[in-house]
């Protein structure tokens, strides 16, 4: 459900969730990306439809669609049409721009990238397709020789016990949704291992914008219960959901809000075996796991939205600008429709600083002018982690037996439920 409205780049600015004896009841508070209230019906349709038919998700947003919510919208969609290139490992400047040159010399033509940055480790998706004879990529002998080719960039700066995946898969109808499936190539890949929060000397929520994670016990209930507070930001609530879907543990109840700035989230979970987070070790991990999860998509450096012509060997050319200018690419999202490529760049100095503003025109020139936008990030350029998980005097993670969602939840739900009605399948 969360996938669905993010994917239509709605803002959820608050959601109850509670689900027990085989019902569900999920409220969601969303606008349009201006803050609007979403009244068009077309769009409140298609969100009904998505809902309630597994098939309809993920897929294009329908024009009329995009028209009505007064942008492009461009959800990170599973491609069923060209092949799926994942790969996950050790970040370096110009790794990109090696990467997209080895597929241009193999005449591949990238129809689509995404790639994120975190840790020292980056995970990306690339969708590429046959750029002599179009269409996706199916010989094996070609295969090969791409994941040959891939391997040879990879090893060239390679470490003593340095770990690399290069995955490659042909056009299926069954592949996760791009986002989520980032998220588990870099949960697969440990990226979480540095999230160690603080050491306990910051222990207050409030005026504090670091991202706080505790998870205490509610022993009559037999639920987990998961409380985070952090910069608010869009599809938080995407991120986090994954990272505990993914872990394999079942959210019962939940209670998300966001006032100005900032964003708070209450789960009630349970293992999927129907146990509480029984040991120290396992909420531990979860609490990086969500950290992590939240840190993935943090903004670092500048922002270049870029629209030009598409053509064969354009993230090729573009990488390869940043890269000749001192410039490493820190998080990247392309794409292209018929004759048109449209991409975001975050982009920071070889060093992970803010990258010099004439650095940055020099780039927009080389381009072509094609540049059409450069944002400063809001979360400034720091690339350290501002991360925190709260810690009792022991150095565990906190456990305090309380039922905090309680009252507010069921007064919700009660109250909303009266103006509900079932949406047909």
């Amino acid at each position: 459900m969360v996938q669905v409205l993010t994917d239509l780049d709605l803002v959820i600015s608050k959601s109850y969730v509670s689900s027990d004896g085989g019902w569900l009841m999920d409220v969601f508070h969303v606008t349009d990306h201006l803050g609007n209230k979403v009244i068009d019906e077309t769009l409140i349709l298609y969100i009904q439809q998505a809902l309630s038919d597994p098939r309809r998700r993920g897929g294009e947003i329908p024009k009329e669609l995009q028209t009505c919510l007064k942008r492009d919208v461009k959800p990170c969609h599973v491609s069923t049409e060209h092949t799926a290139l994942e790969m996950t490992g050790r970040d370096r400047p110009g790794l990109m721009s090696e990467i997209s040159a080895a597929l241009y010399e193999l005449r591949c033509h990238v129809t689509a990238a995404v790639a994120w940055t975190h840790n020292t480790r980056v995970a990306c998706i690339i969708h590429i397709e046959d750029g002599l004879m179009g269409g996706p990529i199916m010989a094996s002998k070609k295969l090969a020789q791409v994941h040959e080719k891939l391997e040879s960039v990879v090893e060239a700066h390679h470490e003593s016990g340095e770990r690399w995946s290069i995955r490659l898969t042909a056009p299926a109808a069954g592949r996760t949704h791009t986002e989520r499936r980032l998220h588990q190539l870099m949960y697969a890949d440990r990226d979480y291992k540095q999230c160690q929060g603080c050491d306990g000397s910051c222990r207050q929520w409030n005026g504090c914008t670091n991202t706080h994670v505790t998870i205490e016990a509610c022993r009559e209930k037999g639920y987990s219960v998961v409380n985070i507070r952090c910069r608010d930001r869009t599809k938080l609530l995407f991120d986090t959901v994954c990272a505990l879907t993914d872990m394999q543990y079942v959210v019962f109840h939940a209670a998300i809000s966001s006032k100005g700035t900032m964003a708070d989230q209450e789960y009630f979970i349970r293992r999927q075996d129907g146990c509480s987070l029984n040991t120290q070790s396992e909420r531990q991990k979860l609490a990086q796991c969500l950290i992590a999860a939240i840190e993935r998509r943090e903004s670092h450096g500048l922002r270049l939205d870029i629209c030009t012509q598409n053509k064969m060997g354009l993230l090729s050319d573009v990488t390869r600008v940043f890269r000749e200018n001192g410039l490493s690419i820190t998080r990247v999202e392309i794409g292209t429709q018929a004759e048109r490529a449209t991409g975001t760049f975050y982009v920071t100095d070889a060093s992970g600083h803010e990258a010099d503003l004439r650095t940055v025109e020099l780039v927009r020139q080389e381009i072509g002018g094609s540049v059409l936008r450069v944002y400063r990030s809001p979360n400034g350029t720091s690339r350290a982690s501002s991360s925190s998980i709260s810690r009792n005097s022991s150095g565990g993670v906190e456990e305090r037996a309380k039922f905090s969602l309680g009252n507010l939840l069921w007064s919700q739900l009660e109250r909303f439920s009266e103006n509900f009605g079932f949406i047909k399948s």
